[in-house]
């Protein structure tokens, strides 16, 4: 069930995205609400990961605005920016850990970037964060000793260090298993409904959709912006699109 708050928390509006000549979106429009979870799907190549990179503030748009939790980033300056993402955390395809260093040490970097602790206490958040993603006692494990369900919840604890609002995870199940997967829906989602963070998903993977997916918007490369929205089961079920039916019943187009 979707989220009932109807105050928007991230508002995309008339996004538009280029790589030089190419344009891979345009005049994207879509709000995100308190406390859901809400995923951005379809195939390769369509811009997920790229409208992704445009909502955390990575890439500033061509044209159209992103709006977080008031704030307009596309136009703010370095120091509103940086405020700005203390209040987001990442998890990326790739767990993006340092291999050199252990988990405590890695998810210990964004709170010796953005904060000013003291390290005792930077040492006992660490070992919360891992605490609640099931890593209690790795602290001193570097990745490499680490299946890879396990480093994508180091990852995810990295990206919950600073307690942000909004979690944004770009593919997280790539390369995991269908059981590691599920896991990780069941981690993702008590800790959504324990602690009310924001999510944001880009994926393709049907059986996190209807796992996790409370309301989605599907892209597509031809269309470069959005062909379908609503709950997983509306696309499924009564969207008149091949397109969107040939995603959900895994079909070439």
């Amino acid at each position: 069930m979707a989220s009932s708050n109807t105050d928007p928390v991230i508002i995309v509006e008339g996004l538009t995205a280029r790589y030089g000549e190419v344009t891979i979106l345009e005049d994207v429009s879509f709000e995100v609400y308190r406390g859901e979870r809400f995923m951005i799907l379809g195939g390769s190549g369509c811009g997920k990961s790229t409208l992704l990179k445009h909502m955390i503030g990575l890439i500033k748009p061509h044209a159209g605005r992103v709006v977080i939790n008031g704030i307009d980033i596309t136009r703010a300056d370095e120091e509103t920016l940086h405020r700005v993402r203390s209040r987001i955390g990442v998890l990326f395809q790739a767990d993006a850990l340092f291999g050199s260093m252990s988990l405590a040490e890695n998810v210990a970097l964004p709170l010796a970037e953005y904060t000013d602790l003291p390290p005792e206490l930077i040492r006992e958040i660490v070992r919360m964060k891992l605490g609640l993603v099931g890593l209690a006692g790795y602290d001193n494990h570097v990745p490499a000793e680490l299946s890879g369900g396990m480093r994508k919840r180091a990852g995810l604890a990295r990206a919950m260090a600073l307690d942000p609002m909004f979690l944004f995870f770009d593919e997280p199940w790539a390369g995991l298993d269908p059981v590691t997967a599920a896991e990780l829906d069941i981690l993702i989602r008590s800790l959504n409904e324990g602690i009310g963070t924001t999510m944001v998903f880009v994926t393709q993977e049907l059986a996190s959709i209807f796992s996790l997916g409370q309301r989605v918007i599907m892209l597509h490369k031809d269309a470069r912006g959005i062909i379908a929205r609503g709950t997983p089961q509306e696309l499924r079920e009564t969207s008149a699109d091949p397109r969107v039916n040939h995603f959900f019943n895994r079909q070439a187009d």
